[in-house]
């Protein structure tokens, strides 16, 4: 099994809404996953975003792979 840290797409058609989760490489975009990390609100007025970096770097040790989306948000929640 190949774990990756991706969005999940939630909310209103028009309104996106995505959690961050660890999922099975095999599972479809909006299927079960294995841990939740946090939320992504890219059209909040100001970004609203939260991920729990602990988590984060305790799956990407364990082989994890993140997409380029959610490995450059977290770099942004390093930086503050």
């Amino acid at each position: 099994m190949s774990a990756h840290i991706r969005l999940k797409r939630v909310g209103k058609t028009k309104k996106p809404y995505y959690r961050i989760v660890v999922m099975d490489s095999r599972k479809p975009r909006d299927g079960l996953y294995l841990d939740y990390l946090g939320y992504y609100q890219p059209l909040e007025e100001t970004e609203n975003t939260k991920i729990d970096l602990q988590k984060y770097e305790d799956w990407i040790k364990k082989g994890a792979k993140a997409s380029n989306i959610v490995r450059d948000i977290a770099r942004r929640m390093r930086k503050v």
